[in-house]
């Protein structure tokens, strides 16, 4: 479900969706799960990155969240660790684990067998004043990794969310040429009950857009209605910032409005649909 293209919202909400401002965010962890037939990652890895591009250094394990051979891989500005996932990595991620969510991606049985998963990690760049990498060289080196390990699935760590690692590769690739982040790769909409009302909350959009949201579902819509609408509203707000005091707009279908009411700096931006009489 592609619900970006057509975001909600006034024109000046919409204004600036270009490359310029794609995701100004700090990359973050992420993991890969190798392909089923784990036998067609070459067997000399650090050979493989360098052949990348990914300029691989061989590094101690014991300083990564991951076991076995471990690298330092570079793309521009782009530092990232790159070890076989450990008990630490593997306890972060593990899709049994309520606070995990999936974007309809089961992961294999034997994820944690056979060195099959990895784990990736920005590495400091020394000066915390340097200019921060781009996430356009993220996506990039994401891209090259899922291919070089045949993936199967990607987890992005602020959403604690796992996907299918080739549709995560075609929408980045989608999104390199247009601008439009792979809202529903990066963001998880999670479900809560409330006594009787059901609350979708946004995890993983404050990385991106300095705050979450969170909307009760209303009367007579299912949960891809709403999810579909919020995810809409992630987009405006990754590319154009939080939501600073209330707003009222108009909504996706004629008649309908949405109502946004910013709360605590701590708290999730409160979202109301409704429509007119």
């Amino acid at each position: 479900m592609r619900c970006w293209r057509e975001p909600i919202g006034t024109p000046d909400m919409q204004a600036g969706i270009s490359s310029a401002s794609l995701l100004p965010a700090a990359p973050a962890p992420f993991a890969l799960i190798a392909g089923n037939d784990f036998s067609t990652l070459p067997a000399d890895a650090e050979v493989a990155l360098r052949h990348m591009g990914l300029r691989p250094e061989r590094l101690d394990v014991s300083g990564t969240s991951g076991e076995g051979a471990a690298f330092r891989l570079r793309l521009g500005d782009l530092y990232l660790t790159a070890a076989p996932a450990g008990d630490r990595a593997v306890a972060r991620i593990d899709p049994a684990h309520p606070s995990t969510s999936s974007l309809a991606a089961s992961l294999p049985a034997d994820w944690r067998s056979g060195g099959r998963c990895w784990f990736f990690e920005p590495a400091p760049i020394g000066n915390e004043d340097e200019e921060k990498p781009s996430m356009r060289d993220f996506f990039m080196m994401a891209s090259l990794l899922i291919d070089l390990f045949d993936a199967s699935h990607f987890f992005w760590g602020p959403a604690r969310l796992w996907s299918d690692a080739k549709q995560f590769r075609a929408s980045t690739a989608e999104m390199l040429a247009s601008g439009m982040p792979p809202v529903l790769h990066l963001i998880a909409f999670r479900q809560h009950d409330a006594g009787e009302v059901e609350i979708i909350r946004t995890r993983g959009l404050a990385h991106f857009g300095g705050q979450e949201m969170e909307a009760a579902r209303p009367t007579g819509w299912t949960v891809a209605d709403l999810v579909r609408r919020l995810a809409r509203l992630s987009l405006d707000i990754i590319i154009n910032g939080p939501v600073q005091e209330a707003r009222r707009l108009p909504g996706l279908d004629p008649g309908e409005w949405i109502s946004m009411a910013p709360r605590g700096p701590s708290e999730a931006l409160l979202v109301e649909f409704g429509r007119n009489p």
